[in-house]
This record gives C-alpha cells, structure tokens and sequence, in this order.
C-alpha cells in the first residue's frame, strides 16, 4: 500500500491502486456533451451544475459567485455562459425570491433546470447537417456559374 503524503509529511489516507474509488465521488457526465460545439466555459459550467443537481428533480440553485469561484471565473463571465448555455437549450433558468425573517422579500439565486441532452444532440446534428447541405448546393451553383463563362470576380463584385 501506498500512502498520499500532505508538505508536513504526515499521511492524509491510505491509497489502494487496484482499488476504485468512492462511487459516491463522481456524477454523471454525458460524453455527447464534448461533441455538441460548446465553449470550454460552458462545459466547466455545465459539469458544475451537473455535479449541483438534484438527480431527482435536475435543478439546482447556486449562484453566480458560488460557480465562479468552483470554476475559476468573474461573475460577469458566468453569466454571460449562463446566458449562452440557456440559449442553446442545455438549462432552463427561473428567478427565486427569498422572504428574510421580518418579511421583505429579496432576490435569490437563479433556479437551474437542466436539460435531456438527447434532444440537443439531434438539433445540433441536424443544424449540421442543414449547413452541410447548403454548403453542398453552393458549390454546385458555382460550379454551374464557372462552367458557364462567369467569373469568381464579377460574382462576388454584383
């Protein structure tokens, strides 16, 4: 057995390498998520919102400066790829009040439910697809116009 060693020298606990770890140390990530064009901000901010969810209900609440600090970003960065993750369809964000003891009511965190991942990848693939095709019919039209006698000039010029 091997042990992890803290700068004092003393040890933290005792590590087996044969052995896996706590199954209770990880949370579901789904690997399509690498796939879906997403900013690397985003995936941070996906993971950490992933690993906050309730699994039952796939919300979760924290706020701007709890996420920064997880993942190491201001709280104008957060919410711009908060912004962007919503747009996309990956969460759904509400906003909460919260009542303090002598009953004004305050604004709370955002409320954040996350999304099937399935249904994303199919429009993402589709939208690609989309585009492929209209790529594909482009140049196939300036295929036709070059053999025709026009130029590339006079078509980007008209």
């Amino acid at each position: 057995m091997q042990s992890n060693l803290c700068k004092g020298g003393t040890a933290l606990r005792y590590y087996d390498p044969k052995r896996r770890d706590n199954p209770g140390d990880f949370f579901p990530m789904p690997k399509a998520v690498f796939r879906l064009g997403l900013d690397y901000g985003e995936i941070a901010l996906l993971c950490f919102l992933m690993y906050c969810e309730d699994r039952k209900t796939f919300q979760c609440h924290p706020s701007y400066a709890t996420i920064g600090e997880a993942i190491g970003m201001s709280n104008n960065t957060v919410k711009k790829y908060v912004d962007s993750l919503e747009r996309k369809g990956f969460i759904y964000t509400e906003p909460t009040m919260v009542r303090t003891r002598d009953g004004r009511a305050h604004n709370g965190s955002l409320q954040y439910t996350l999304q099937p991942i399935k249904p994303i990848e199919e429009a993402y693939f589709e939208q690609q697809l989309r585009e492929a095709e209209a790529r594909a019919r482009f140049n196939q039209a300036m295929k036709k116009f070059e053999k025709k006698g026009g130029k590339l000039d006079e078509a980007v010029n008209v």
